[in-house]
């Protein structure tokens, strides 16, 4: 419970220390469509996309082989289209970057102008088999700081790194309750829309903490799995 009171005080804390006007442009942010560039357009993003269309958002999805992704995009109609990935990050209000962890260094470098100041909700986690000695390092700082190493100068939010992609498909607004999405991050503004993404997406997003605090959901962290948001509120408060 202490981290999520210490998160709360965090961000009262970036408000009262001059955020109210950055609040109020949040809170008109908040009430229209948002346009999301989908960087690795996979099971995750491409789930992603098919909700945040259905909820009214603007989507330009990317791969390696974007001409791959063009019968998804003409399946969700006028608001989805698919294009590179240098579109996708010039594209986005909001950036969902969803990607073997080992590509996430190239894309910062190579994308870095165009993320710049961008909320970026980042989805991929470091496994070694698949991405090499440095997912390693990764683990061991925690995604969360070591993508914002990666990504310098966006505004990460770490989210939908830890629900299997069949269910982020099939289990969008689940009955009785919905599914619960912890994300993490430093930066107030970004929590807020990323927040309202995952509502828009069909699960209840509840905050664990800054972007150090992420580990807990790491992939194997003691807040990785399936629970509504009250069971995952209960579960951090256990930790403490």
């Amino acid at each position: 419970m202490r981290r999520l009171i210490r998160a709360a005080a965090t961000l009262a804390a970036l408000v009262a220390g001059g955020l109210i006007f950055a609040a109020a442009a949040s809170a008109q942010q908040t009430d229209r469509p948002m346009r999301i560039g989908i960087i690795g357009t996979g099971n995750i993003g491409g789930a992603l996309a098919r909700h945040w269309v259905a909820a009214g958002h603007e989507v330009l999805m990317s791969s390696r082989h974007p001409e791959e992704l063009e019968p998804l995009a003409a399946e969700l109609g006028p608001r989805a289209r698919a294009g590179t990935v240098a579109e996708a990050a010039a594209f986005g209000d909001v950036i969902l970057l969803s990607v073997p962890y080992a590509a996430v260094p190239e894309i910062g470098r190579d994308h870095a102008d165009a993320l710049r100041g961008k909320i970026v909700l980042d989805t991929s986690n470091p496994v070694e088999r698949r991405d090499g000695p440095m997912a390693i390092e990764a683990q061991q700082k925690g995604a969360g700081p070591a993508s914002a190493e990666f990504l310098a100068g966006t505004r990460l939010v770490r989210a939908f790194n830890c629900i299997p992609a069949a269910r982020l498909r099939n289990e969008a607004n689940r009955t009785p309750e919905r599914i619960a999405i912890p994300i993490a991050g430093d930066d107030a503004e970004a929590l807020e829309v990323a927040e309202r993404l995952v509502h828009d997406a069909g699960f209840d997003a509840v905050v664990i903490g800054d972007l150090e605090d992420s580990r807990l959901f790491d992939l194997g962290g003691p807040l990785a799995g399936a629970w509504t948001a009250a069971e995952l509120r209960e579960r951090a408060a256990a930790l403490d």
